[in-house]
């Protein structure tokens, strides 16, 4: 069907939407399988001449790319055909492209050959229809866990190689950028701006909010005057046991992805943080209550679904609950909705999709969220679990004294 579309794309407008969207999805994986194909020919050019300068000018020069995403390829291919072979695999078979693939090895170069290869077996299974944002979270956690020392040791290293970029660009215009930031103030920071600008908008101005926080950011740094200063919250998940040092795992901030225990543990001690018990189902690492017994329809029950949902409900997006909306959505069997797993965080892009016609968001009877597309296809997110399951612990034994 492919080759017949390329030779006649009139063909399409004789196809219905599910078939659209079938070509587009075999379209991707045959480009996964070439990009598969060209990794393995830059490998062996890269074998053949040894030097990583003259391979990179050369495969920059042939595919017109600069030299900086031709050193990208290069090491990408090096890893993915060395030290990620089931990477490679998944893109032979079309389920992983080379955009997501590079997410991985930019989460595992870090890594011996040794931890790499561990993080390719346990990742292999784990991939199929993730974005490159859920890869690169998964993979990521997975590193962490390998190699939960050198995690540690890497996230302090890049914390501490922090640094303030200025690149001036044609049209009067620069580019300012803060990289390798600690996640936790960044984001701090983004929201703080962010809701600085939308009181703003709110209160009738006329440029867009990209704008406003572009414009508040600026004023800020020049002359501290960009709005009230007003308190950032971040929500970061840690078990216990983390919280304890009794282990190492990962924790998780909402909008970024895992970070390491122990900077999780560094942001927990702050002198402003305020911890909450988050009471979950040791089955399956739902969250069924926040520090109170019952809820209702208030802040509290507004704080509850934000801190269970964790980031907006559309499947694959990755914006902090805390800068969502909480909207009611219908039950899958039509019911009207009668309790909180009837009531979802969208950010406002995805509330903006769900209020549309031609697509369908339903809240199946275990809270998990089903969209429907307007081509027919189903996607499903569910709240994510603070923890994997767990089994149930044996009872002690009573002893008298």
């Amino acid at each position: 069907m492919l080759r017949a579309i390329h030779a006649d794309p009139s063909l399409l407008n004789r196809l219905k939407d599910d078939q659209v969207v079938r070509v587009i999805r075999d379209t991707a994986e045959e480009i996964a399988r070439l990009e598969a194909l060209q990794l393995r020919a830059v490998a062996d050019l890269d074998l053949r001449r040894r030097q990583a300068d003259s391979v990179t000018a050369e495969i920059a020069l042939a595919l017109s790319l600069t030299e900086n995403r031709a050193s990208m390829l290069v090491s990408a291919a090096k890893a993915i055909t060395t030290r990620l072979p089931r990477m490679l695999s998944l893109m032979d078979h079309g389920q992983l492209d080379l955009y997501r693939a590079m997410k991985v090895t930019d989460a595992t170069v870090w890594l011996s050959d040794e931890h790499a290869g561990i993080v390719d077996v346990i990742l292999a299974g784990r991939l199929r229809g993730k974005n490159a944002n859920q890869v690169r979270k998964a993979a990521t956690y997975v590193a962490s866990k390998t190699d939960r020392e050198g995690s540690s040791q890497r996230s302090e290293q890049r914390r501490n190689e922090r640094q303030l970029r200025l690149h001036h660009n044609a049209a009067g215009v620069s580019h300012l950028s803060i990289s390798n930031a600690p996640a936790e103030k960044a984001t701090a920071a983004y929201m703080r701006v962010d809701k600085v600008a939308r009181d703003l908008k709110a209160q009738g101005e006329a440029r867009t909010l990209d704008q406003i926080r572009a414009d508040v950011a600026v004023d800020l740094l020049l002359s501290g005057n960009g709005g009230e200063a007003e308190r950032a919250e971040v929500f970061l998940y840690l078990d216990l046991a983390t919280y304890l040092s009794l282990n190492d795992d990962p924790a998780e901030l909402a909008g970024h992805g895992p970070i390491p225990a122990a900077i999780a543990r560094q942001i927990v001690s702050g002198p402003d943080t305020t911890v909450r018990r988050i009471i979950t189902d040791p089955r399956d690492g739902r969250v069924l209550e926040l520090g109170k017994t019952h809820y209702q329809l208030s802040a509290d029950a507004e704080e509850f679904i934000r801190v269970r949902d964790r980031e907006c409900r559309q499947p694959g997006c990755a914006r902090p609950a805390q800068n969502c909306r909480i909207e009611t959505t219908s039950s899958a069997k039509g019911k009207s909705p009668q309790d909180g797993d009837d009531l979802v965080t969208y950010c406002a892009r995805h509330r903006l999709l769900k209020n549309r016609p031609s697509w369908r968001y339903e809240v199946e009877s275990d809270g998990t969220l089903s969209v429907t597309t307007p081509a027919g296809e189903v996607h499903t997110s569910a709240a994510p679990p603070l923890h994997p399951p767990r089994g149930r612990s044996k009872p002690r034994r009573s002893s008298r004294r």
